[in-house]
């Protein structure tokens, strides 16, 4: 994007280590934010701290970070809010997708869907909040973008679960939105919902749906999907960085509470 500026600005990425997150916390740093990385992946997610700070100075972190467990959320914002001198911009990123058939899926499987994506989120919209609000520990208020999928607005096979849950977090958003307007907390709360990218966590998803029958082949699983997709591509880590940016930005300062479509017009 390149146009943004959010010099000055402090951010905090989870799973951040690899994928979008990674993109996301590199996007931010190239507008000027200085960002922590929070992954369960220690050696990867300081590598790429490291390398944001060989390329946009130092300033830059890593914690170790369980999204799931409401006493790592706290350490983790008091962390970045260390690290950073402040925290105004929450990425709730991390999340994971088990592809299964309804006649299938599993209860650890729903769970662990359940736990990452909606418990995780939700402690991540909670602590930002806390964090961000004026009796905070940081205390200026800012942005939190938490990453749902398109996959919360069409209807795909061998998704289910993972549809359900990142639809939880499209109404998560809203309603924090909603109070910390209510609240005067000065946190605007929006969400995106990214297409397929061709990510581990894309290709995976390729592999999958064609192991269960649905697709001929993974081919024919991407296939389908840019079939599905107006601007007949595939998403890339960069347009969903971007929109990221944007939300975070002085820009977006009037948008809170949306669902941001990163998808090339499939989900509409």
């Amino acid at each position: 994007m390149g146009s943004l500026d959010l010099s000055g600005r402090k951010a905090l990425v989870t799973g951040g280590a690899q994928g979008l997150g990674e993109g996301m916390a590199k996007a931010l740093a190239a507008a000027g934010a200085k960002v922590v990385i929070s992954d369960i992946q220690k050696d990867a997610g300081e590598a790429v701290a490291d390398a944001l700070d060989a390329t946009y100075g130092a300033g830059n972190g890593f914690v170790a970070h369980d999204i799931t467990d409401d006493g790592d959320w706290e350490n983790a914002v008091v962390a970045a809010n260390d690290i950073l001198g402040g925290l105004d911009i929450l990425v709730n990123n991390a999340g994971v997708e088990i592809t299964s058939l309804l006649t299938e899926v599993t209860a650890d499987q729903i769970r662990k869907m359940l736990e990452v994506n909606v418990l995780g989120t939700t402690l991540g919209v909670k602590w930002g909040l806390r964090t961000m609000r004026p009796d905070g520990l940081a205390g200026q208020g800012g942005a939190i973008i938490n990453v749902a999928s398109v996959a919360a607005t069409i209807a795909f096979p061998g998704i289910a679960v993972y549809s359900a849950t990142k639809s939880a977090v499209d109404r998560l958003t809203r309603v924090a939105a909603m109070e910390s307007g209510k609240l005067g907390y000065g946190v605007r709360v929006n969400c995106i919902y990214p297409g397929l990218v061709a990510t581990a966590m894309g290709a995976g998803l390729a592999n999958d749906v064609a192991q269960l029958g649905l697709f001929e082949s993974p081919e024919a699983a991407v296939a389908a999907v840019i079939g599905l997709t107006p601007a007949g591509r595939l998403g890339e880590v960069s347009d969903m960085a971007d929109a990221v940016v944007f939300l975070a930005s002085d820009e977006s300062r009037f948008i809170t509470g949306i669902g941001l479509p990163v998808d090339g017009g499939m989900g509409m």
